[in-house]
């Protein structure tokens, strides 16, 4: 079993960057497709970036695709979302995800971090 570990969140300016980190322990990194999924206050958790096993594939939220770069390290087993140009509305609990084999949906992941909070000040 996999533990996640999510950190970096903090509050910016609209038109920051920031760099969030999902770091994983427990069980074999590479063995895992991760994703980053976020959920704003009263909102349901969606879909950011996923990323699969070996960081060669990378899929993305249309809200995010150009801002936001999915990469992996698997010799760190951490997990990377470069944000860029953020915006009010990306303001969000952010969370990773494992699973074997990627997907872009909340109900197919197996292990969850606690989530990092990033607020987007206007």
């Amino acid at each position: 079993q996999v533990q996640l570990l999510e950190s970096g969140g903090e509050l910016v300016q609209a038109g920051d960057s920031l760099r969030l980190s999902c770091a994983a322990s427990g069980g074999t990194f590479s063995n895992y497709a991760i994703g980053w999924f976020r959920q704003a206050s009263g909102k349901e958790r969606e879909f950011v970036a996923a990323i699969n096993w070996s960081g060669g594939i990378a899929y993305y939220a249309v809200s995010v695709k150009g801002r936001f770069t999915i990469s992996r390290d698997n010799a760190k087993n951490t997990v990377y979302l470069q944000m860029n140009s953020l915006k009010p509305e990306d303001t969000a609990a952010y969370y990773c995800a494992a699973r074997r084999g990627e997907a872009t949906t909340v109900a197919d992941y197996d292990y969850w971090g606690q989530g990092t909070q990033v607020t987007v000040s206007s």
